[in-house]
C-alpha cells in the first residue's frame, strides 16, 4: 500500500514553489492522458496560478489548434528565460498559452531539433543508465530526442529561477521520463514526481495472458520486456520510477502491478477526475438527453427501418467505446452478456428493443456505401414528408376557414399527385428484405474479433432479436455523415454505458458517462470501478454498476453483467429519469476541484523527500 501522507497539502503554499508538469500529451491529443492533463488544468490554475507551467513536445499539426505562441517573452519569467537559453543553442522551442480553460503557460519542444544527435543520445543512455535503444522505432526515437532536449530545458530552468525558489517537476509516463535519471545523476535540487498511468509491460501482458492477474507475482520483467520488444520502454519506465522522489499511479488496481513489474511501491495514488458541469435545474440535463437521443433516433431509423420497424419509444441505447483491445476493454465479456440478454428477453417476451453501439477505432477502407445510401434516402423521405405536411397544412387551413362543414376533410385530396408519386417511389426504392448491417464501415480485415463473435452467436440484427448491434469502427464526431454528433453529445443521448474492463488502470469512459448524467457499468479490475466500490455508498442505486471480475470466471462475470442489463431494461421511464438524477448528483465527487488535493499532496511530499 502507498506510504501515508506526512504533510497537509498547503504547507508549502507560502513558499511559491514552481510546479512544472510534463507530458507527451500536452497540446498533443494521442491518448487518455491528454484528457487527464487538459481537464485538470482549470483546477491546477486555481491553486497554482503563475506558479504552474506545462511542457510537452511540439508537433505543428497537433499544436496548431490548441497553442497560442506568446508575442514577447518576459525575462523575469524563469520558464521564458530558459526558453531563450535553449533558443540561443539552436533548439526549436515554443512558449505561449494552451487554449483551454485556465489558459496555462506552455513550453513545447520540437524533438526533431535533436534528430541528428540520436546516435550520441543512444550511446549516453546505454553508458549512463543501461537503457538500450531499438532500431527503426520512430516513437522511441522521438521520445529520446525529446528527452535529451527536455533535460537541457529543465537544467536551464533550474539556473533561471531564483536560487531560493523550489522547483517541482511532475512527469507523466515513460515517454517523458527519460530526464529523471539524468537529472538525479547531475544532483538536481528539484523535487521529482513520476506517475505511471499504466505500466508498459502490464498492458502487453494483459492483452496476451487471460490469467494476467494470477501470474503477476511470477513475471520475469526483463524476459517479458525482451519478448515483446519493449525493453527500452520498460527500462526507461523503471529508471524514472526509481529515480523520482515520489512515485505515483492512478488507482489501487495498478499499485500491485507497479510493485511486481517496476519493483517500487507507489508513494501515493492520484485518481483521475473531470470538469463536472452541474446544472441549476435538473430538467436541463434531461432536456439535453432528449435532444441528443432524437439525433440517435434519426440514425437508427435510417439504419434499421429500411429492413423493418420497431417502437422507438420502447428502445434503449447502450454503448461501449475505447481503444480496440478486445479482451482488455471487456468487449468479449460485453458481447457474451448481450447474447445472453437477447435470449432472456426473447424468452420473457419483453417488448423493449436494445440497440448496442460498439464505438472503437479499427482500420477501415470507407463508410459502407449501403449505410450512407440508406441515410441519404431517408433524408429524401423526410423532405417529401415535410413538403407534403406544409402543403396539407396550408390547404387545410384555407378549407377550415372557408367551410361551413365542421367535419375533417379527406386530407389525401390536399396532396398533389407529384408528391404522392414521389413519396411512393422513394419508399419503394428504400425498403429492403436484407438484414440491417452490423458494421457501419468496410473493414480492412474481415477477420475481426467483434464480427467473428456476432456471427458465431447469430446476433446479426434479425427482426426477432431484442438486442441489435451497431459496430462503428471509428470515432464519433460532428463531421461524421452518420451521426453528426460530438462524442459527448452521443453519450448524453444514450441510456447506459458498458465498460467491464479486464485491464484498465483507471478508465475515463465510465467517468465521462457519470459526468453527463448517464448510468454506467464498470468492473472491479478497472481503477475507476475499484475507486467507486471503496468510496461510493450504494453505487448501484446511483447508476454505477460494478461487474466483479476479480477472482471470478469469465462465465460468472458474463452472467452477472447479463443480469444487470436485464434488470436495467425492466426499469420504467420514470425510474430511469430518477436514476439519471442520482447519477448527476453523484458526479461532483469526481470533479477535479475535489480530486486535485491528491496532486497537491504529492507535490508537498516530493518537496519533503527532496529536502527543504
Amino acid at each position: 500500500m502507498p506510504a501515508p501522507l506526512l504533510l497537509p497539502p498547503d504547507e508549502f503554499a507560502h513558499e511559491h514553489p514552481l510546479l512544472v508538469e510534463i507530458a507527451w500529451e500536452v497540446c498533443n491529443q494521442v491518448g487518455g492522458i491528454y484528457t487527464v492533463i487538459r481537464s485538470k488544468v482549470p483546477a491546477m490554475m486555481e491553486r497554482w496560478d503563475e506558479d504552474y507551467c506545462l511542457v510537452g513536445p511540439y508537433f505543428p499539426n497537433q499544436a496548431a489548434a490548441e497553442f497560442e505562441p506568446a508575442d514577447t517573452l518576459d525575462p523575469d519569467d524563469p520558464c521564458a528565460k530558459a526558453v531563450l537559453a535553449l533558443r540561443a543553442r539552436g533548439v526549436e522551442i515554443h512558449y505561449g498559452t494552451w487554449l483551454v480553460t485556465g489558459s496555462p503557460r506552455v513550453v513545447l519542444i520540437n524533438p526533431y531539433s535533436a534528430w541528428n544527435d540520436r546516435n550520441e543520445i543512444r550511446a549516453r543512455l546505454w553508458e549512463d543508465h543501461g537503457i538500450p535503444s531499438p532500431d527503426g522505432d520512430n516513437l522511441v526515437d522521438q521520445v529520446q530526442a525529446f528527452g535529451h532536449l527536455l533535460t537541457l530545458y529543465l537544467t536551464a530552468l533550474e539556473e533561471a529561477k531564483a536560487p531560493q525558489r523550489r522547483l517541482i517537476l511532475h512527469f507523466h509516463e515513460w515517454m517523458v521520463g527519460m530526464p529523471i535519471p539524468a537529472l538525479r545523476k547531475r544532483g538536481t535540487a528539484a523535487a521529482i514526481i513520476f506517475t505511471t498511468h499504466a505500466t508498459m509491460l502490464g498492458r502487453y501482458l494483459a492483452m496476451n495472458d487471460a490469467a494476467f492477474y494470477d501470474h503477476l507475482t511470477q513475471v520475469d520483467w526483463l524476459k517479458e520486456a525482451r519478448h515483446f520488444a519493449i525493453e527500452c520502454q520498460v527500462r526507461t519506465e523503471r529508471a524514472a520510477a526509481h529515480g523520482a522522489h515520489v512515485f505515483s499511479t492512478v488507482s489501487e488496481v495498478t499499485v500491485r502491478e507497479c510493485i511486481y513489474l517496476l519493483d517500487r511501491i507507489p508513494d501515493i495514488v492520484l485518481p483521475n477526475g473531470l470538469n463536472i458541469q452541474r446544472f441549476t435545474a435538473l430538467h436541463e440535463f434531461q432536456n439535453l438527453h432528449l435532444r441528443y437521443k432524437e439525433k440517435i433516433h434519426q440514425f437508427v431509423m435510417a439504419h434499421f427501418f429500411q429492413s423493418y420497424p420497431f417502437d422507438l419509444d420502447k428502445t434503449l441505447y447502450f454503448f461501449t467505446s475505447g481503444r480496440y483491445e478486445y479482451q482488455n476493454k471487456g468487449f468479449d465479456l460485453t458481447l457474451e452478456a448481450l447474447a445472453r440478454l437477447n435470449y432472456r428477453m426473447q424468452q420473457a417476451g419483453v417488448e423493449t428493443t436494445v440497440i448496442m453501439f460498439f464505438v472503437t477505432k479499427a482500420p477501415v477502407k470507407s463508410v459502407n456505401p449501403d449505410v450512407l445510401h440508406s441515410r441519404a434516402v431517408m433524408e429524401e423521405i423526410r423532405e417529401s414528408v415535410e413538403a407534403i405536411t406544409k402543403e396539407v397544412g396550408e390547404k387545410l387551413f384555407y378549407a377550415a376557414a372557408s367551410s361551413t362543414d365542421f367535419r375533417l376533410p379527406n386530407l389525401n385530396e390536399f396532396v398533389d399527385d407529384y408528391w404522392k408519386l414521389r413519396y411512393r417511389r422513394t419508399l419503394t426504392s428504400w425498403k429492403t428484405h436484407r438484414l440491417p448491417p452490423v458494421v457501419t464501415h468496410n473493414l480492412v480485415k474481415e477477420d475481426d474479433p467483434i464480427l467473428n463473435y456476432l456471427r458465431s452467436a447469430n446476433l446479426v440484427n434479425h427482426a426477432h432479436d431484442r438486442v441489435k448491434v451497431v459496430y462503428h469502427p471509428d470515432f464519433i464526431s460532428p463531421t461524421s455523415p452518420l451521426f453528426g454528433l460530438e462524442y459527448g453529445q452521443f453519450v448524453r443521448g444514450c441510456h447506459l454505458g458498458i465498460f467491464p474492463s479486464y485491464y484498465e488502470p483507471w478508465g475515463y469512459t465510465p467517468l465521462e458517462c457519470i459526468a453527463r448524467g448517464v448510468p454506467t457499468v464498470t468492473s472491479d479490475l478497472a481503477g475507476f470501478g475499484d475507486y467507486v466500490m471503496q468510496h461510493v455508498e450504494d453505487h448501484d442505486a446511483k447508476g454505477t454498476y460494478v461487474v466483479n471480475r476479480r477472482d471470478r470466471s469469465f462465465d460468472q462475470s458474463a452472467q452477472q453483467l447479463a443480469d444487470m442489463l436485464f434488470d436495467f431494461i425492466q426499469q420504467t421511464r420514470r425510474e430511469r429519469i430518477t436514476q439519471r438524477n442520482r447519477v448527476e448528483g453523484s458526479s461532483e465527487m469526481f470533479d477535479w476541484k475535489n480530486l486535485r488535493q491528491h496532486y497537491d499532496r504529492a507535490a508537498a511530499l516530493a518537496l519533503e523527500a527532496a529536502g527543504r
